[in-house]
């Protein structure tokens, strides 16, 4: 079998990412797995596993990989590094037509490029087959419990970017001592499933919705709600998953009953923009409005939760609202606003382990695919580019590609 080149790149986003598709155990692993496929990794100062690791290992690490036929990262790639005519894998940020990555698809095309989006792989039933979200919701509620500690002088964590991986923030869970206070948790996919780690982790007992609104516990509890527990059609009638992700209009929210109750929220429920934000700005401004803190995970500027008025970055986490003003305010500077935290790369905090895992769904899921013979299609539905062109399923970029 023809031996395939496959290049690791360095990141050259702006600031850098220091996760990498795949660790130097794991290239290991590819090598032994498939002999015909040679792993190359690209010189950076920046990732979480150093070039030495890679060395150690006996990988080849240079500067130049413009010999590779596939070349894999993880953030979107600086124009002036892409090399035409090559296969691509990396998060492009395009298929939702983000204005700020239209040159980038345009140089792709020129450059006849195959991308092949992370984002876009999925199996015939349209589930993701790789992602970040785990960690997303592991830092987000992370960051959440750090931030509760911090503004109420309780309790004081590391950063997770502090932290050297997964098991070192685990045991850092362990200083968490809180009052008997209610967190909510939104969302039933990986982020809610990451954040639900995170709290069970740190000793905190999950009840049910009925419960979290009519108990009052001596110990800290949580909740996690689905779309069901706070939204009602407004004609009436039962709640109905499928209406609901279809026509989310057609509901209203009932969250408040919820936000009158809690003193942290953990946000990690997909938004649908057609959908009813979960409280308004007017619902923040009254006395009975419990919650002081948001980690908002999803990050959805001026979405479901108004106080989102912007991200906040790993090194700046957290900023402060004021509802009645309705603006963004120092961190930790007033009892009546709310801290929020809004980071829009909580996976990078913890770049080894999530690097580990998403090198682990990359060998199950998608090498094969990639490197023997694409027989589930799962590389060609999740291509945007080739040859110049949009392929078949990304042809609704055409005005955003081509204009």
């Amino acid at each position: 079998m023809e031996i395939i080149r496959l290049g690791i790149i360095k990141e050259g986003k702006t600031p850098p990412d220091k996760r990498v598709p795949f660790s130097p155990l794991q290239v290991v692993e590819i090598e032994q797995r498939y002999p015909h496929v040679k792993v190359v990794v690209q010189e950076s100062s920046v990732r979480a596993f150093t070039d030495d690791e890679y060395r150690e290992k006996g990988i080849e690490v240079k500067s130049d990989v413009s010999d590779c036929e596939i070349l894999m990262g993880i953030k979107e790639v600086p124009i002036s590094d892409l090399i035409p005519r090559k296969t691509y894998l990396f998060f492009s940020h395009t298929i939702k037509k983000q204005p700020y990555n239209k040159k980038l698809l345009q140089a792709i095309l020129n450059a006849k490029i195959r991308l092949v989006d992370y984002e876009a792989l999925k199996d015939k039933l349209d589930n993701r087959l790789v992602a970040f979200g785990r960690f997303a919701g592991i830092v987000g509620a992370y960051n959440g419990l750090l931030t509760y500690g911090n503004r109420y002088k309780l309790f004081s964590l590391r950063k997770a970017s502090e932290c050297f991986d997964l098991n070192d923030l685990k045991i850092e869970l362990r200083k968490v001592k809180l009052p008997p206070i209610k967190i909510i948790l939104t969302g039933g996919g990986r982020v809610a499933r990451g954040a639900m780690e995170t709290l069970d982790t740190a000793g905190i007992r999950k009840v049910n919705p009925g419960d979290f609104l009519t108990n009052t516990y001596n110990e800290a509890v949580y909740v996690q709600l689905s779309s069901a527990d706070y939204h009602v059609r407004k004609e009436g009638g039962l709640f109905n998953r499928e209406e609901f992700h279809q026509t989310p209009q057609h509901y209203k929210s009932t969250f408040i009953q919820f936000a009158q109750k809690a003193d942290l929220l953990v946000a990690g429920a997909f938004w649908n923009p057609k959908a009813p934000v979960l409280f308004t700005k007017e619902q923040m401004t009254k006395s009975d409005f419990k919650i002081k803190i948001i980690a908002d995970v999803t990050c959805d500027i001026e979405g479901s939760i108004p106080s989102t008025k912007m991200p906040s970055t790993i090194a700046d986490p957290i900023y402060d609202y004021n509802p009645v003003k309705d603006t963004v305010e120092p961190p930790l500077s007033n009892s009546d606003f709310i801290t929020v935290m809004a980071v829009d790369n909580l996976p990078c905090e913890l770049p080894r382990s999530a690097s580990e895992e998403f090198g682990r769904d990359l060998i199950d899921k998608i090498l094969p695919a990639l490197v023997i013979s694409d027989k589930e299609s799962v590389i060609k539905r999740a291509s945007i580019t080739k040859g110049g062109k949009l392929t078949e399923n990304f042809l609704y970029l055409s005005d955003y590609a081509y204009e």
